[in-house]
């Protein structure tokens, strides 16, 4: 990893975890994954900052600020995974400047509706983890300790 330094970022309505569909997203909340994120990321040798957000614009400044700071990404893109090309654009530039962008789902998209099986994110991420809950970024956070 080109950095000590991890970037795990949840799109839209991911600041209702354990209120959302609960029976879905699981009954823990976001503080919690922040909380666990930034354990296992000490346990792994790095720091990771959780961000969330709702807004489009500012989840794709996001992923510029990680190539301007060489910084690996775990991305929830949540909605945004079905539709947002410009997302998909920006992510493109994580792993085309080198570093690891790991696609991360709570639930398993493709066990759900129709609309929620297609991402525009998969093609250009390093790879996906998804329908593990928040164990996905644990797993999420071991692939980028161990993909150099």
């Amino acid at each position: 990893m080109s950095s000590q330094r991890v970037m795990v970022v949840n799109g839209p309505n991911l600041g209702r975890l354990g209120v959302r569909d609960p029976e879905v997203y699981g009954h823990d909340n976001l503080e919690k994954l922040r909380t666990l994120c930034e354990q296992w990321g000490t346990e792994l040798g790095f720091e990771v900052e959780v961000r969330q957000s709702d807004d489009e614009a500012e989840v794709i400044h996001w992923m510029h600020e990680a190539v301007d700071k060489s910084l690996a990404v775990v991305l929830n893109p949540a909605a945004f995974t079905h539709y947002s090309y410009g997302l998909a654009d920006a992510a493109s530039q994580v792993t085309d400047a080198g570093l690891k962008l790991i696609e991360v789902h709570i639930s398993n998209p493709s066990a759900r509706e129709a609309f929620r099986r297609r991402s525009v994110i998969s093609p250009v991420a390093t790879g996906t983890i998804a329908g593990f809950g928040f164990e996905g970024y644990h797993l999420a956070l071991r692939a980028i300790a161990a993909v150099e």
